[in-house]
């Protein structure tokens, strides 16, 4: 009986246990069909399908003629499984890697041993098709699917090198802006990358003719840049040479459309090739060698941040005596004074316990505004500030133009104005002391874009714009996605005063300090400015230019500033505005600017060189003659065949023109003189003598003083007879600007 009883038990305790089971294994089934159905759906989904992400191209940078800054390209990466890699198949991942991608076989080998459980390696990223090719060949040549792969990638170029890299900015491996407009817009120049899911195997392969689905990748939208590469060319190559020529530690330049505040061109050298950004050049390497070995890393951190850094709207300097025409302006404006305004000029001025010297030590006399101006005088500057201006209504149009904010340009890295560091606050502290100071330049800073603006603001008739550098914004099939509109951010001064004032400046080009930034045809407008750069342990300046053109209907301003120049001259009048005068003399022609010249720049005017080639020889002899040339023949032909320099280019009166009428001659050459020193007259003889030409370039105004600097030729060049060599002329005068 006991024995039934424990058989029943034991029956009833199976079947509860069943039955417990079967309602476990029900739940589990209803857990996993029903309520975590989806869950475990793309688990098995993702067994089952591959994605492979196709990389989205990011926009590309156009200057304002569609012409390519930045673009990018389809490319391609490899990356291992570590976790499928084997003794057996080790060595020949490592030669595939090593042999097609110059990999370091001992660091990837180490690489992979360390990821051992994982199932993604990168090990090279934007590969080019060639090699992408090579290394697919290679996968299944020694049968690698699976271990071995290849993604898409893209990779971005820089097609210009230098040109445009401190604004434009560069890229990381990730395809993600890192500077300049590369940073700022990253949003919108990132695209949307695409998919492709196709079906694979229990091993992860793709099963070709199975599902597929592709998700084509979308391109991101693509900026119009404000910006003129031939411009910017012309610009960079200005200051290219006034970098070398001045031996500065840095130079900064901007050309502005003065009705828009469109930025037409901007730089700052040294600068860097953003196709290799993390390089540095020769002399900053130099440096770094030089310093203890504990301290190389960080200053090589450091240098790369400088160079990538955009001097020309992030750093701040002292304006010098630029900041004179904001003074008057200001004054004018408020009616403190009128254009009859005089001052006399002992070459000193007291102002409380001070004694503020002029550059001048013997004085200016009795000065107009327009005579202030032309002798960028301290002292008159200083009677407008503290007699009549005072800190509030000086403080007044500094915020007015500008000098205490930011200017909204649509870049990153825009230095910050702050009161008691870049500027005087009268509700903080703005002593009678600081105010003399400020009066002509000194004490406070200004960074090189809010200069520019403000200056543009005076030749537009008072309009304060605001800076930008995107025009608009295109698609992928060019429509335009949006446009950039100019923006008035107020009106600082009258049109009235504003018209006054570039008068003043027209007259500092033709007579007084910015004589060297003189181009003939052309009314140019501007204001020279030398200062002390403050808190140096030693004597070092600033020196700068900022002219408009053309002076009657202003288009153009151009901002020049060289930071501490290493030669013996460093006024702004001698080094900076030169600068200036050749960045207009090829940029006003370009956007089709006519030159209009006087009589006495006709008479001093360079001549066309007829075309005689294919003419008889002796009336090719007499046309040039004729035209005011000096004329040697090569050849005993009859007829002419060539000649140098060719028709229609301009050359001194007095220059000459290499006839040949022998083709199996070869031309001959002459060795290039150093005309540096040289008057033009002196220039113009030597040429002669040496049967070359001279074009010239920069200010003829005050001819006996007026000495050459440079050359396009460099001495002891062979080049063919008759060559026209560029010789740059400036004044080496004692122009002092009043710092």
């Amino acid at each position: 009986m006991r024995k039934t009883i424990t058989a029943e038990r034991g029956v009833w305790y199976l079947i509860t246990i069943t039955a417990l089971l079967f309602v476990i294994c029900f739940g589990s089934v209803i857990r996993i069909a029903i309520i975590n159905g989806d869950e475990y759906k793309a688990k098995a989904e993702s067994q089952q399908l591959g994605v492979t992400t196709n990389e989205a191209l990011r926009g590309t940078i156009y200057d304002r003629n569609m012409h390519v800054l930045a673009q990018s390209a389809s490319a391609w990466l490899v990356y291992v499984n570590p976790s499928k890699v084997t003794n057996e198949n080790m060595d020949a991942v490592i030669k595939g890697l090593t042999d097609i991608l110059g990999l370091d076989g001992e660091k990837m080998r180490e690489k992979i041993l360390q990821n051992a459980s994982y199932g993604y390696l990168e090990v090279a990223g934007q590969i080019e098709y060639e090699t992408m090719t090579a290394m697919k060949e290679y996968i299944s040549k020694a049968d690698l699917y699976g271990i071995v792969s290849i993604d898409s990638d893209t990779i971005r170029y820089y097609p210009n090198g230098n040109l445009c890299s401190t604004m434009i900015g560069f890229t990381g491996k990730d395809d993600v802006g890192l500077a300049g407009l590369e940073y700022y817009y990253n949003d919108e120049l990132t695209g949307v990358d695409g998919r492709t899911i196709t079906a694979q195997d229990g091993w992860q392969q793709p099963m070709p003719g199975e599902y597929m689905m592709n998700y084509e990748a979308q391109q991101g939208l693509s900026p119009v840049l404000t910006v003129d590469a031939e411009i910017q060319t012309i610009l960079e190559n200005a200051l290219y040479n006034a970098l070398i020529e001045n031996d500065a530690e840095n130079v900064y330049g901007i050309v502005m459309d003065v009705e828009s505040g469109a930025i037409l061109a901007m730089s700052n050298l040294p600068d860097y090739d953003p196709n290799e950004p993390y390089a540095l050049d020769e002399r900053t390497l130099a440096q770094i060698a030089e310093l203890p070995e504990e301290e190389q890393a960080q200053a090589n951190t450091d240098a790369r941040n400088n160079q990538w850094k955009n001097k020309a709207i992030a750093d701040f300097y002292e304006p010098g005596s630029v900041a004179k025409v904001f003074l008057v302006a200001s004054a004018l404006e408020e009616g403190v004074i009128d254009e009859t305004e005089s001052y006399f000029c002992s070459g000193r001025i007291q102002v409380q316990d001070r004694s503020i010297k002029d550059y001048n030590p013997v004085g200016h006399d009795s000065e107009t505004l327009e005579d202030l101006f032309i002798n960028s005088c301290n002292t008159f500057s200083v009677h407008i500030g503290v007699e009549h201006l005072g800190t509030e209504l000086f403080y007044k149009y500094l915020q007015a133009f500008g000098f205490t904010e930011r200017t909204g340009i649509d870049l990153s890295g825009e230095g910050i104005p702050r009161a008691s560091v870049t500027y005087h606050d009268p509700e903080i502290s703005f002593t009678t002391s600081d105010l003399a100071s400020c009066s002509f330049g000194q004490s406070f800073a200004v960074t090189p874009l809010q200069m520019i603006t403000a200056i543009s603001s005076v030749a537009n008739g008072g309009k304060l714009m605001t800076p930008y550098i995107v025009d608009r914004w295109i698609d992928t099939n060019g429509n335009t996605v949006s446009q950039t509109e100019p923006n008035v951010r107020r009106q600082v001064i009258s049109e009235n005063t504003a018209v006054t004032i570039l008068a003043y400046m027209e007259e500092v080009i033709k007579q007084g300090t910015g004589t060297n930034a003189y181009v003939p045809g052309y009314r140019i407008a501007g204001k020279t400015g030398t200062s002390e750069k403050l808190n140096e342990k030693e004597v070092v300046y600033i020196a700068s230019f900022a002219g408009v053109a053309p002076a009657d209907d202003p288009e153009v301003a151009v901002l020049i500033i060289i930071d501490e120049p290493g030669g013996v001259n460093y006024s702004g009048g001698v080094i900076a505005a030169p600068v200036g005068g050749e960045v207009f003399e090829k940029v006003l022609p370009y956007l089709g600017i006519e030159p209009m010249y006087t009589q006495d720049e006709m008479e001093d005017m360079s001549v066309v060189v007829p075309d005689v080639a294919g003419g008889e020889i002796q009336e090719a002899q007499r046309q040039i003659e004729s035209a005011g040339f000096d004329v040697r023949v090569i050849g005993e032909g009859e007829t002419v065949l060539s000649q140098v320099p060719e028709a229609g280019r301009q050359i001194m009166s007095g220059g000459t023109v290499i006839l040949y009428t022998d083709n199996t001659l070869p031309q001959q050459t002459v060795e290039v003189p150093d005309f540096t020193g040289m008057t033009v007259s002196e220039a113009n003889y030597y040429a002669n003598l040496y049967g070359l030409n001279i074009k010239i370039s920069g200010s003829t105004l005050v001819s006996s003083d007026v000495k050459a600097y440079r050359q396009s030729e460099e001495v002891g060049a062979q080049v063919n007879l008759g060559t026209i060599i560029t010789v740059y002329f400036r004044s080496d005068s004692a122009y002092d600007d009043g710092y």
